[in-house]
């Protein structure tokens, strides 16, 4: 075990490299690395409220005397402790089980189900001497405010989310987005303080949390997000990371919601039967989803295929017109990532496309490098779209090429904060760009038969897409490496099958 941590202030490095330790703990073990994070994050998150609250307890006794009146912003209570888990010598998952599900209970408003349903009392999964090497591993780190500010834990905790992404790169991208991406949507979007922010699909909360911090950058207040900041998520764990990671980031009065978003809109007004309206809408919704609930959408309350009913194939513009439903009538817009197919496929799609075009709405198509995302190669783009355009913006379209924006990695492309900078000064000067963004008009779109294919409209340099002769070399040589693997282990297959000899 590591050296106490209690007398020291916890830096980022440290706290980063600790957190990774306890993924080490579980290497190895019964617990599938894709379900890691169902179970440090929690413990994290345990910890980090217990250390908090013996701290305010503590300045609350010295100040006002042991007879204080107790109003924490939340509540421990003494069984659900940290330390009397730490203390328990057997059936320890069945403890730790019952203490989160008691704080949970205590914070109704803030923390219920925020843990998550890992399974803690599967003994067969997480026996009894793994769980308390991890509640040993946290409980060297004192994460009290004294020690680590909200920032930097939560931080940390971001860390932690994508050294998982980085991990099991398993469906990782429907609930990580590279952090570049997001704030080249948030910088875009341009939130204010006041304005309301939702996600339909906010995964773990990092674009939510972008926004606050655009606002804390551009001088603002953030603290007047509170109750501004709204998100929806499917996947249970996920959603209780995206509350996690806003808490310990300092935020705390938010709304996330666990449900089908296409299928049960939880954020709705019952004042005019629809759905509930945002100032900034912004999202990254799983790509091409099968299966999305095209069934509802048929006879939608809401109204939300108002351009069109997308085919049960594909729900990205089943998203987009649910997006658009969401944005306030005067001052919203929205940003969000699609598969670049949404932007030529035909079909349903490309008469919802047209009807999008037609009524004005889409303000910039930005086109993306390939491979940046978790878990897929494919090219994605960023598409900005309004309510109510500038006039000097109105019936056009900003098309902006920057798939040559990238930072080539070993498994990965990356797009840098300068590759950021360079495409928000693109969008924001809405002009043409020499080989790389044009302002079309809505006009030429149609005659182009409605397509937003970027290469009918901005053609990248010749050779600019060439890559040096070195890297072509490089790529070369580890397919061919991949390949003699793959032929090695298939011969090796066969052969303790009984099919060669």
């Amino acid at each position: 075990m590591q050296p106490s941590l209690f007398s020291e202030a916890i830096t980022l490095p440290i706290l980063e490299s600790h957190l990774w330790e306890a993924a080490n703990i579980l290497r190895g073990s019964p617990v599938d690395r894709t379900d890691w994070k169902s179970y440090i994050l929690p413990l994290l998150f345990f910890k980090r409220i217990c250390d908090v609250w013996d701290e305010e307890y503590a300045e609350a006794v010295e100040t006002y005397g042991e007879d204080f009146d107790d109003e924490h912003r939340f509540q421990v209570p003494v069984d659900c402790h940290w330390n009397a888990v730490r203390e328990t010598p057997l059936n320890v998952g069945s403890t730790l089980n019952n203490a989160l599900h008691g704080i949970e209970s205590a914070n109704q408003q803030h923390l219920y189900g925020v843990f998550g349903d890992a399974q803690w009392t599967n003994k067969d999964r997480l026996p009894d001497a793994l769980l308390k090497d991890l509640i040993e591993h946290f409980s060297s780190l004192q994460l009290g405010n004294s020690r680590v500010s909200s920032d930097i834990i939560g931080d940390a905790y971001e860390y932690l989310i994508k050294q998982f992404a980085d991990a099991t790169n398993r469906k990782a991208g429907e609930f990580y987005t590279p952090r570049s991406v997001v704030r080249l949507m948030v910088d875009i979007l341009d939130p204010q303080e006041g304005e309301t922010v939702y996600d339909p699909a906010c995964g773990t909360g990092g674009m939510l949390l972008a926004a606050v911090e655009h606002v804390r950058e551009k001088g603002g207040d953030p603290r007047t997000f509170f109750g501004k900041l709204y998100g929806q998520e499917k996947n249970l764990t996920t959603a209780s990371v995206a509350r996690m990671n806003l808490l310990l980031h300092g935020i705390e009065d938010f709304e996330i919601e666990r449900a089908d978003t296409l299928r049960n809109p939880i954020y709705t007004d019952p004042s005019t039967g629809g759905l509930a309206t945002f100032d900034c809408v912004i999202a990254n919704p799983p790509f091409s989803l099968k299966q999305w609930g095209r069934e509802i959408w048929e006879n939608d309350p809401y109204g939300r295929a108002f351009a069109g009913l997308p085919s049960d194939n594909s729900g990205d513009f089943a998203w987009v017109q649910h997006m658009v439903t969401s944005m306030t009538e005067v001052t919203g817009h929205m940003a969000v990532v699609l598969p670049q197919g949404a932007l030529f496929r035909g079909g349903a799609e490309g008469k919802i496309r047209r009807k999008l075009l037609e009524m004005d709405l889409i303000e910039a198509v930005i086109g993306l490098a390939p491979n940046l995302f978790y878990g897929t190669g494919l090219a994605a783009c960023i598409l900005i779209l309004r309510r109510r355009k500038a006039p000097t913006r109105a019936s056009q379209v900003l098309i902006v090429d920057a798939s040559t924006l990238f930072r080539k990695g070993r498994a990965q492309n990356f797009l840098d904060p300068e590759h950021g900078q360079t495409i928000f000064g693109w969008v924001q000067e809405f002009v043409d760009v020499e080989d790389r963004a044009r302002v079309v008009s809505v006009d030429e779109i149609k005659e182009e038969d409605w397509t937003l294919n970027i290469s009918r409209y901005v053609l990248p340099p010749i050779g600019e897409d060439i890559p040096p002769l070195n890297e072509t070399i490089s790529d070369f040589k580890q397919a061919l490496s991949n390949v003699r693997a793959a032929e090695e282990n298939l011969r090796r297959v066969l052969y303790e099958g009984g099919w060669l000899d």
